[in-house]
């Protein structure tokens, strides 16, 4: 049956958010040039992704703090309005070159298009001028005060297609955030695998393809409108 909306991830699948991430910590603290992009950006994950699962504040005020323990466990010197830069420059952070001209051809073979974020709603907002489609559904973790991998942004796409999972399909590239979660709900994924990561042997989405472009490829084929 062919889906009717298609949701993304937003910051890693359509915009390169380790790129965005990677030069918002080194621009806030000159100090992180000393350390490889691989290392902060591993670093960085890991101490995100332990407050996230604490009790929820905006996104804003998480990757503040993100920042200041990064700097902190560094030895490195960063002033609180410094750190708060990097949730700032959010919307200045671009999308992957194939982002555009893959969402657009999905809007003109007819696809509803939505987005599953963990973002603020005025950060998020900030980011849609970089688009050139129109999104028919915005989920942001400031709306249901939920972070993923919990479930309710995946409950809130349900409901919008009447919690009928074959009208509905999520694309994204996070394994922790979406892929996993979302395949255990039972919900069809696409895994845009952009970093080449490992297949782990207990995620099973009905696709895994290199990036965006070559899941549209998929998507447009399997349902015919390639």
């Amino acid at each position: 049956m062919r889906p009717d909306l298609l949701t993304f991830d937003c910051y890693g699948t359509l915009i390169d958010w380790n790129r965005g991430i990677a030069g918002a910590v080194r621009a806030a603290c000159p100090e992180a040039a000393g350390l490889s992009n691989e290392a902060l950006l591993g670093s960085f994950y890991a101490i995100q992704d332990g407050l996230k699962t604490s009790e929820y504040r905006p996104y804003r005020q998480l990757l503040t703090e993100v920042t200041l323990e990064l700097a902190r466990r560094n030895g490195w010197t960063i002033s609180q309005e410094s750190a708060r830069q990097v949730p700032a420059s959010i919307p200045d952070w671009t999308p992957f070159d194939d982002t555009n001209e893959a969402l657009a051809r999905l809007a003109s073979a007819g696809f509803r298009l939505g987005i599953l974020s963990n973002i603020d709603d005025d950060l998020l907002s900030g980011t849609l001028r970089h688009f050139d489609v129109a999104f028919d559904l915005l989920v942001t973790a400031q709306s249901l005060r939920s972070y993923k991998p919990a479930r309710a942004h995946f409950d809130r796409a349900l409901e919008e297609v009447g919690g009928e999972r074959d009208r509905l399909l999520h694309l994204a590239q996070s394994l922790f955030h979406d892929v996993r979660p979302a395949t255990q709900l039972g919900l069809d994924v696409v895994w845009v695998n952009r970093a080449s990561e490992p297949h782990p042997a207990d995620v099973e989405p009905l696709v895994v393809t290199p990036d965006l472009s070559s899941a549209v490829d998929w998507v447009l084929g399997r349902s015919g409108a390639a």
